[in-house]
Order: structure tokens, then C-alpha cells, then sequence
């Protein structure tokens, strides 16, 4: 059988060890579809794969990449045909389930999207779970009632992933988006993908000494969590809502019930992996049009071969990756 790359983590009696390495179909999970990849992208997720105390991956060896996009190659699932241009992210996908990081993948057709009209497969990967995390964050601020009559929203993270995405999504809504960043050097980048004012971190976790701050955010998407969450919540304005996405920052948090019984604040939690399938398809065809983040697609997307994802997964890790990193296939 012909055999193509893919990039695995070992773990055995000889230690642990990743690369990109030769392997064949028979190599692939159990799955109905089987899928030529074009493109995959690095998340923050991947990172913790690629390494031994990650506390992702429990049975080796094992492909990383919790996205991908390409094409139908073979397929057992009447929903699906040779041909056809997909995507998959979340499930299982890069964590139970052998993922993105591979010129072919096998993967169960309840888990694929069709590629919308208005997206490439490149295009796709460019949003990937961060972008798709990004816009589920700003699909529940909408359904808690936030429009861009209700203020400034604050984008935590903002050079970063889920961060960057929601800048520009959020920009092209007509919201005015103050972003937050430990980058000083990213301030006009920032503005050029859609902030109305850019804020160090220290700016936007001033004033939040006591159990509420000052009133100042209609919103918050924070793809960060750790002390920011606790600090941002008590200057989120009455009837407000903060989306918490991440935990870059640490898992754990310091607050007070102050802002939820005085201010009537709404935490809501943002899980992309077992998203329902209508919502998928729903959110996945605004990111293909009028949600379509195509300054931070155009400007914040950096390409890299199979041979350098050692080089994306370190960065994203370090902290240091800019927008989104891609990873083509092809």
C-alpha cells in the first residue's frame, strides 16, 4: 500500500519522541470517510500533544491535529462522495482520535462539514477551532442580547488565535472592540484587523481592586481564563456577559458573586468540541459570509510545511504565535 507522511508522537520502554514519518492507510483509525488533507492548523491544544506531559494524548503512537480540511477520497457514508471538499474539527479529532496532522485521515462522516460555498480549504484552516471557537463566543454574546449599541467589547488574548478572530469578526459587526495584548509592538496590527483602541494588560485589569470595578465593557470574549477572567468580570457592565474560552492563563480563578447578583453579569462557557451539528453548520456558512474574519484571514494567517510544524507547535506553547498558524499538506 502507498505510503505517505504523517507527523506522531511515541511514547514507549525508549522514551517519548515526535516527527514526521512514513505510514499507510492501514495505519489510520477506524472511520466511514477517509480524507485526502490539504490543510490542518496549530492550536494550543496540538502544542500540548506534541510533548510528554502534555496530559492530552493516552495511547501512542498517535497523529496530532484537532482541524482539517481537504478532500473525500473514499467514503462508506451515502452523505458523503469522493470528491467533495470538507472540514472536521473538535470530537475527537487530535485527542482520542487520530487527527489533522497527516496527508490522509479516516475519520467517522458524523463529524464532517461540508466546506461552505465562500471558503477554501486554506481559508478554513486559517479559522480552524480558534476561529470557530471565536465565533460561537460571539453567537451567545448576540443571544444574551450585546449589539454595538451596548458599548465596547474587550477581546482578551487579542494577538492570539480565538483572540485575533473575534477582533476581526467582531470589527466587521460594527461593534467597537477595544483588544488586549502583552504586545505593545501589535498595537497598529490591532487596528488594522478591527480594534477601536488597543490596552496592555495591565491597562485592563486596572481598576478592578475590590469586588467591582468601574462599568466598561458591554462584553468580554476571553479565550485566556485564569486571574483575567476574575479581574474582567467585575468590570462588565450591567446585563453583560463575558465568554470564556480558554485557560492560557491557568484554570482557576478569584471572584466574588458580586457582579452575577448586583449586575445581573452572565458567564457563559464556550465549548467547541461537542458543538451540535446544526450549530456547526449554522456558524460555519456566517464564517463562509457575512461573519467572514477576512482582515485577520488576510493578514494574521502564516503557512508552514509539514516539516516545520515542530517550529508552529513550539511557538503556539511559548506563547509567541500570532494569529494563526497553518499547516499545509499538499
Amino acid at each position: 500500500m502507498e505510503q505517505f507522511r504523517a507527523f506522531r508522537v511515541h511514547k514507549d520502554e525508549s522514551g517519548f519522541r515526535s516527527g514526521s514519518e512514513q505510514i499507510t492507510l492501514n495505519d489510520l483509525p477506524e472511520g466511514n470517510v477517509t480524507i485526502s488533507v490539504h490543510y490542518s492548523s496549530v492550536n494550543y491544544k496540538d502544542g500540548l500533544a506534541s510533548i510528554p506531559d502534555g496530559k492530552i494524548v493516552r495511547q501512542y503512537p498517535f497523529i496530532p491535529g484537532i482541524d482539517l480540511a481537504g478532500e473525500v477520497t473514499d467514503s462508506r457514508d451515502e452523505r458523503f462522495r469522493p470528491g467533495d471538499l470538507v472540514l472536521c474539527t473538535g470530537y475527537g479529532l487530535g485527542v482520542s482520535h487520530e487527527g489533522g496532522f497527516a496527508e490522509f485521515a479516516r475519520v467517522p462522516g458524523d463529524w464532517l462539514v461540508p466546506l461552505p460555498a465562500g471558503l477554501s480549504p486554506l481559508e478554513a484552516m486559517g479559522i480552524g477551532t480558534a476561529g470557530f471557537t471565536a465565533a460561537l463566543s460571539v453567537e451567545r454574546l448576540l443571544a444574551n442580547g450585546v449589539t454595538p449599541a451596548s458599548g465596547p467589547v474587550l477581546v482578551a488574548g487579542a494577538t492570539g488565535g480565538v483572540g485575533s478572530m473575534a477582533v476581526s469578526m467582531l470589527g466587521k459587526l460594527g461593534f467597537e472592540v477595544a483588544a488586549v495584548t502583552g504586545k505593545a509592538a501589535m498595537a497598529d496590527k490591532l487596528q488594522a484587523l478591527g480594534a477601536a483602541r488597543v490596552l496592555s494588560r495591565e491597562e485592563a485589569a486596572s481598576g478592578s481592586k475590590g469586588a467591582l470595578g468601574k462599568e466598561l465593557w458591554a462584553a468580554v470574549v476571553d479565550p485566556v481564563g485564569g486571574a483575567v477572567t476574575g479581574d474582567l468580570l467585575k468590570s462588565v457592565k450591567y446585563g453583560g456577559s463575558l465568554a470564556l474560552s480558554g485557560m492560557a492563563a491557568g484554570g482557576n480563578y478569584d471572584a466574588t458573586v458580586y457582579p452575577f447578583i448586583l449586575r445581573g453579569v452572565n458567564l457563559l462557557g464556550i465549548d467547541s468540541v461537542l458543538c451540535p451539528m446544526p450549530m456547526r453548520l449554522k456558524l460555519w456558512e456566517r464564517l463562509a459570509g457575512e461573519w467572514k474574519p477576512e482582515t485577520a484571514l488576510r493578514h494574521w494567517v502564516t503557512v508552514y510545511g509539514l516539516d516545520r510544524l515542530p517550529e508552529a507547535l513550539s511557538t503556539v506553547l511559548e506563547g509567541k504565535a500570532v494569529g494563526r498558524q497553518v499547516i499545509s499538506l499538499m
